[in-house]
């Protein structure tokens, strides 16, 4: 059996009333510098969920650009990951327990489409001039390397007041080329070599942080974590990675860059039983499991994230098309046990079982756990 069936408002109490969380203290209001060079009053939570977490400062200020990613990249599961791997990367530089976190303030909406565009377009540029040639040429000659920039900024408190610290950029890099060649025709696609998404990355990386140190005098002093992010195909259904990254310095440009070895892989796959054979074959038993007992199913599909080739998460939906609440308990508890029978102590698992009226059942297995926390929403 799992551990716990809960409903929401019983795990906000015992969250509440638990020794092991954080004592509850005060916030704390400080006086924060402004982009605009004036000052106003902000509030410090004091409560830090984890320590891979930032503080965030209150009330929230959403980015300067906010709403460019929705247009910049093609998929969902890209738009979450250059925001959550870029904070993975700053985490590095940054640590959660001396840093807050608040969205880019210094890179505005206007200043992002024009850094976007093509050198033919604005003086300002970052992707090559196109002017005359045709789409096929393009794709060959000049394809677009950068299609999104993502700011992440981190402060520290001093006294009674908080100032900026350092950011992280993300730059999102193409690594298929979409074109037409002619007006409303096919849409056909040139892939880019790793070696010319990264030289041309680490190019616009340099202009990029030259750029933003000569934008706004708070940002020629301050360090910047630069990370390089592969945008996957329009059709893929895992999201790309950051590649690699690089600190620039105060008052300097980016130099030293440090691979970084992370990759999202979807399962069950010909890719995942080829690099990942033994998890693979755990999938794949524990879907044949999930098909022996329930036939009443759309499909089971895993995410695993890797880091250093090391599984780091896995993560299975299970789309549902039950509709009563006795059919998603006794499916949900047959989980729980295919999930300890299936998936080993070390591993972290999560499962996401959904219908068409949204989320039915989380189950989670950390690594030590031996029995999956399980959470029914309809209860």
């Amino acid at each position: 059996m799992a551990k716990k069936i809960i409903g929401i408002s019983t795990m906000i109490l015992l969250l509440i009333v638990s020794g092991c969380t954080p004592s509850i203290k005060k916030d704390t209001e400080v006086i924060q510098d402004t982009e605009q060079k004036t000052t106003k009053k902000v509030i410090i939570p004091s409560l830090q969920l984890d320590d891979t977490y930032y503080r965030t400062l209150l009330p929230y200020e959403a980015s300067a650009s906010r709403g460019l990613v929705v247009s910049n990249l093609a998929t969902k599961y890209d738009m979450k990951e250059v925001e959550s791997g870029l904070l993975r990367i700053s985490q590095k530089e940054f640590s959660p327990d001396k840093y807050l976190f608040q969205e880019g303030q210094y890179l505005d909406r206007k200043t992002t489409i024009s850094w976007l565009a093509r050198s033919s377009q604005t003086s300002d540029g970052l992707n090559p001039s196109d002017e005359g040639l045709t789409g096929e040429e393009k794709a060959k000659k000049a394809p677009v390397y950068i299609t999104h920039i993502v700011e992440q900024d981190y402060l520290k408190k001093e006294g009674n007041t908080v100032t900026l610290a350092g950011i992280s950029l993300g730059l999102a890099l193409n690594s298929i080329y979409y074109y037409q060649k002619e007006a409303y025709g096919a849409t056909y696609e040139e892939a880019l070599s790793q070696k010319e998404i990264e030289e041309n990355g680490k190019r616009i990386a340099e202009e990029v942080v030259t750029r933003m140190r000569q934008k706004n005098e708070a940002l020629a002093n301050v360090p910047i974590v630069v990370g390089l992010f592969k945008q996957n195909s329009r059709n893929a259904v895992v999201p790309g990675t950051y590649f690699t990254y690089s600190v620039a310095a105060s008052g300097k440009n980016v130099s030293d860059w440090k691979a970084i070895d992370e990759e999202y892989l979807l399962f069950p796959t010909a890719e995942s039983e080829k690099k990942y054979r033994d998890l693979d074959t755990i999938f794949r038993n524990f879907k044949q499991d999930v098909e022996t007992y329930f036939s009443n199913y759309t499909s089971v599909i895993g995410t695993g994230y890797f880091k250093d080739k090391q599984l780091q998460k896995l993560t299975i939906t299970i789309p549902i098309q039950f509709y009563g609440t006795a059919e998603i308990i006794g499916f949900t508890q047959q989980l729980a046990g295919l999930l300890k029978d299936h998936f080993d102590t070390s591993m972290n698992v999560e499962v996401n079982v959904k219908s068409m009226n949204g989320a039915e059942a989380l189950l989670i297995k950390k690594p030590g756990d031996e029995e999956p926390y399980v959470h029914i929403y309809s209860q």
